[in-house]
């Protein structure tokens, strides 16, 4: 069995298009498919569904999967860890942030490149689900997400902030003169708030509930970005985490309130795969993150 084919096998189940996948492995698709049929003859079972296209994996390839991935993270980490034996850290550091965290990436940058000048930083935007997920198939080395509610199992974590909600507004909408808001006024407005499969707004969904209030938005999108769109050119107003203020505050159109009584908060933090050995992205990025000591 050759590690390059357990990347074919693990490439096409993540990117599911034989095509993509044979350009992200640098080899033609005749190469990837006849390096799919030699896995699968070696383990004398089928493991994709194909005909003239991917299909999905045959429940004998789901079961190989998590093993596939684990022996190519294995094999990078095992280089990773030579590499470093003699020379500091270099490479890629792959970062997965859900949506309320994308805010402190650039302290958590800052902190992993000052002690890690040969690493460069990849950061994409997941939902905690994808982040477990990308965890467990080595497809990141750490993720920003909530570390109390629905909190990935089996990590290593350091807090890095503890997030209030913030009521976002449009200059002239009435809230002018106020510097908090209850509730009871917030649910009562046109709101624009992320869909349900953020963790965020099932966070919210609960706290609201927990009150006996009910919350029905006029608008759901699964980008901050939209909604404070949607709050500027007016007619909505929305409920966002505290680590947007400092992106918000001095802009003309913007009203930050605070919730009245507001004494919960959530931890967000630094997550990493509990693995023995850990590796040294992980390492490193677990240092940088206990270096931040923002909570």
């Amino acid at each position: 069995m050759h590690f390059r084919q357990l990347r074919y096998f693990v490439t096409i189940a993540r990117l599911r298009h034989f095509a993509q996948a044979a350009a992200e492995c640098g080899v033609s698709q005749p190469t990837l498919s006849a390096g799919l049929l030699a896995l699968e003859q070696e383990v004398g079972r089928r493991l994709v569904e194909r005909d003239r296209r991917f299909i999905g994996l045959t429940s004998h390839g789901e079961a190989m999967l998590p093993w596939a991935e684990q022996i190519l993270g294995a094999v990078n980490s095992m280089a990773s860890s030579v590499a470093a034996s003699s020379a500091p850290i270099s490479g890629e550091f792959g970062l997965a942030a859900i949506p309320a965290a994308l805010p402190l990436v650039g302290l958590f940058a800052e902190a992993l490149l000052a002690q890690n000048p040969g690493l460069t930083l990849s950061v994409r935007s997941a939902t905690s689900r994808e982040i477990e997920r990308s965890l467990n198939a080595f497809e990141c080395d750490a993720g920003l997400t909530y570390l109390d509610h629905e909190p990935a199992g089996n990590v290593l974590s350091v807090a890095l902030h503890a997030e209030r909600y913030l009521f976002v507004t449009r200059a002239g909408a009435g809230f002018d003169g106020r510097s908090a808001i209850a509730w009871e006024d917030a649910v009562t407005q046109p709101l624009c708030l992320l869909h349900q499969g953020m963790q965020f707004r099932r966070i919210l969904d609960s706290r609201v509930k927990a009150q006996g209030l009910a919350i029905a938005p006029r608008a759901v999108a699964d980008s901050y970005v939209a909604l404070f769109d949607m709050v500027r050119s007016g007619g909505f107003s929305t409920v966002v985490p505290d680590t947007y203020a400092h992106l918000l505050e001095g802009l003309e159109w913007a009203r930050l309130l605070p919730f009245d009584g507001e004494a919960e908060r959530r931890r967000i933090g630094l997550v990493v795969m509990n693995r023995a050995p850990l590796g040294p992205l992980a390492s490193a990025g677990l240092a940088a993150a206990r270096a931040l000591a923002l909570v």
